[in-house]
């Protein structure tokens, strides 16, 4: 009698029960594919499930109310909506995450050379979309990176503020930057064209740390930075970006799209750069910052083709007239020995373009060229050079069962000349001028397989042969291991190989008073790497939060070092007779939760060294540890955005004159921090302000001096000894030469700026 009561009442009781709850289905999509796996959340409740294998999920028994739907799968994205649940009601919500605007997983094609999704990429790529640079705006790629953990613009000079990008603690020269997978940024251009790609070009960056020569080649000793430009069909119909700061800098970009006919879509740009205001406010006598005068010119041809296969054209012409250094200064003393500045006149342009071949194979033809025409006076010492780059590549992908084939031919050809003993004959006696033409052939193959549902290989082989140094051998191995949708490990193993021309990659070989000794003929550097990477994702019913943890390691044999120790007054390279090393762990941290809050944190712990004749040192102008942060909090209200950004370096062995110098050996830890307020309430423009440098750091802070003996800059006061060497007097007691290569951070003080970006769809 007791359980049929207790049965009744609750049968009597369940229509009331049921009425003060709901249930909530549907189907996640993306695409034309179910999302199985997917996560299912109600924020702020215990309300959570999976999609199952057709993509399908029930919640049920909730109780009325407002809330917030989360759904998210790792191969796919992430969507958020808000609904509300009425009682006795069975309502629907399906979801296609490929429409959304929250993907957490974007399509990449740096690591394999083909679109894959990041996460199943099993070469861990990195991806920063131009929305990311937005948060501090800049006027180009070189300052954007400031703000990507483990990768370091390098300042290498303090007069002309030339420099170089630093991947885990790995100097310029060893990162290959690419234009939409082609390596057109390199050797000479890597000084002073990084500064002149604008950020109004940019899709995406995709970053791979470690070597990544069997698909690039030479330079991809440390990794590579792969410059995804804007697609005609996606970009806006007239978009602008115009900005300028209280330092007198000011920067303007336009964009325009149309369509050619009906069978192409043309994507338009021009970038223009001024700064013409000398200060110096570290009071040494030289300008703190190089003045500018810089335009960009960029358009690109998308086809409409059958099949939807691949046709893209691009070009772009860049100009740049700088200059640096005393600020007496005008063009009037270009060249000469009277007042010293440091004048480099640029003219670039390039030509890129992918083509698909009309077959029933998957065959892709890649073309690039480039030249680079560089014109530039270090006080009295004239230094012109002309380099050309052609680049083809033809790939074929197939599939094979559980194989994933990518084959590649390619031929590159550099042709360089100058006006230094780098291209000239060996006989001094006769010595004529002989241009470097480098052929370097090369064959690839890449086998992707699935050796299991969760495990896929990759095993990749390249084979160059260089004009100069024969052949050469990049065997890579990959592995990823997805434990489940919210884990992933990969272990990359990998080889690489560098060839050196030292007058295009390093700076100090040209300004200031030291002389470049090269002891013996270089050889070619070989790496070996090892990169072991780890990404953990929760779902919580605050938002989401994402982990990417790796541990790294390369040894490198014949190292090429420029010696700055052994003699104050010259440079000396050779190549290491021991070995050197680059070991650390890095970690990536990125949150966005349900009130908007987003949260990317980044650190770097490394420990870069070179061991020659048993005695190990620090490498120069390397720190040990780095961390970059990006916060964003909107005001949707009041249609504001607040954006906090920023970086912090621990201390770096710095280049001194000798041991008499007085400036600091290691700087000291250092931070660039930012903040800006965006505000979005018109319909199509956004107006943005803020404050770079906060803290007001700069290296002047914690120096006597930066340039050495700026007072003397062609040394005509300097007496030297019958050894060569500096002697101290009266006038010069630390017995120094003029030299600003003393630099490892910008010396611009705090600053504010103000923008517009117009968008017209």
């Amino acid at each position: 009698m007791y359980r049929l009561f207790l049965f009744l009442l609750a049968f009597g009781c369940s229509p009331f029960l049921w009425a003060q709850t709901g249930q909530i289905s549907g189907v996640v999509w993306a695409g034309d594919q179910p999302a199985s796996g997917a996560t299912v959340v109600l924020s702020g409740t215990a309300f959570s499930t999976y999609t199952d294998s057709m993509g399908a999920y029930v919640l049920d028994s909730i109780p009325e109310g407002r809330y917030t739907l989360l759904i998210r799968a790792l191969r796919y994205g992430s969507s958020s909506r808000s609904l509300t649940i009425r009682a006795n009601t069975q309502q629907t919500e399906d979801v296609d995450l490929s429409r959304t605007s929250q993907g957490l997983d974007e399509v990449v094609i740096s690591g394999t050379l083909k679109p894959v999704s990041r996460s199943e990429s099993p070469v861990p790529v990195e991806v920063y979309s131009s929305a990311y640079f937005k948060k501090n705006p800049t006027a180009n790629i070189f300052e954007a990176l400031q703000n990507v953990n483990g990768v370091r613009p390098q300042l290498n000079c303090n007069v002309c503020n030339t420099g170089d990008i630093h991947i885990n603690g790995l100097e310029g020269p060893y990162t290959l930057v690419l234009i939409d997978g082609m390596p057109i940024v390199s050797a000479l251009s890597t000084v002073y064209g990084l500064s002149g790609i604008p950020n109004s070009l940019i899709d995406r960056i995709e970053v791979v740390k470690g070597p990544a020569s069997s698909l690039y080649g030479s330079e991809a000793v440390g990794g590579l930075i792969n410059i995804i430009t804007k697609t005609p069909q996606k970009a806006p119909r007239v978009s602008a970006d115009v900005f300028g700061t209280t330092y007198g800098e000011y920067n303007a970009d336009i964009g325009l799209k149309w369509k050619a006919g009906k069978k192409a879509t043309v994507l338009s740009g021009i970038n223009y750069f001024n700064y013409q205001q000398p200060t110096d406010r570290n009071g040494d006598g030289f300008t703190d910052v190089t003045l500018q005068n810089r335009i960009s010119l960029f358009q690109k041809w998308d086809g409409d083709r059958k099949d939807h296969r691949v046709f893209s054209l691009a070009g772009r012409y860049l100009y740049e007239d700088r200059w640096g250094g005393d600020m007496r200064w005008n063009k009037n003393y270009r060249g000469g020995s009277e007042i010293y500045g440091e004048s480099i006149y640029t003219s670039r342009w390039e030509l890129i373009g992918k083509y698909q071949l009309p077959t029933r194979e998957h065959l892709t033809l890649w073309g690039s060229f480039n030249q680079h025409e560089q014109d530039s006076r270090y006080g009295a010492t004239s230094y012109i050079a002309s380099q050309r780059i052609a680049f083809g590549q033809l790939l074929w992908r197939k599939a094979l069962g559980k194989n994933e084939l990518l084959t590649g031919l390619a031929l590159r050809y550099t042709y360089y000349d100058d006006n230094t003993p780098a291209t000239a004959t060996a006989d001094s006696s006769t010595s004529q001028n002989a241009p470097s033409r480098t052929w370097l052939p090369g064959l690839f193959v890449q086998d992707e397989i699935k050796i299991a549902l969760n495990h896929d290989v990759l095993l990749g082989l390249r084979y160059d042969y260089n004009s100069y140094h024969g052949s050469i051998f990049t065997p890579r191995l990959a592995y990823k291991w997805a434990v489940n949708p919210e884990n992933i490990i990969r272990l990359n193993l990998g080889t690489g190989y560098r060839v050196v021309n030292l007058f295009t990659e390093d700076h100090a070989a040209l300004t200031g008073a030291r002389q470049v000794v090269v002891r013996n003929e270089l050889r070619p550097e070989r790496s070996y790497n090892a990169n072991l990477n780890y990404i953990r994702k929760f779902v919580t019913a605050f938002g989401f939060i994402g982990l990417d943890a790796s541990a790294f390691y390369t040894y490198f044999n014949n190292r090429i070092v420029g010696d700055y120790d052994t003699d104050p007054n010259q440079i000396i390279y050779d190549n290491l007779s021991g070995h050197a090393e680059s070991r650390g762990l890095t970690l990536n941290a990125d949150a966005s939760f349900t009130n908007g809050l987003k949260i990317i944190l980044g650190g770097t712990l490394m420990d870069v060294s070179l061991t020659e004749n048993g005695v190990r040192r620090s490498q120069i102008l390397t720190e040990h540890f780095t961390g970059t942060w990006a916060i964003t909090y909107p005001l949707r209200k009041l249609h504001l955005s607040l954006d906090y950004t920023g970086n912090v370096y621990s201390p770096m062995r710095l280049p001194l004159l000798g041991p008499e110098d007085p400036r600091p050996e290691y700087s000291p830890w250092w931070s660039i921090q930012n903040i800006q307020v965006t505000y979005n309430g018109f319909w199509n423009l956004e107006l943005y302000g803020g404050v770079k440098n906060l803290l007001n750091w700069t290296p002047a802070r914690t120096a006597p001096f930066l340039i050495a003996r700026s007072h003397d800059p062609f040394d005509k006061q300097v007496q030297f000894g019958s050894d060569g060497h500096v002697r101290a007097t009266p006038e010069n007691p630390y017995a120094l030469t003029f030299d600003p290569n003393y630099v490892y951070a910008p010396n611009q003080g705090i600053r504010g700026f103000i923008g517009a970006r117009l968008t017209l769809n």
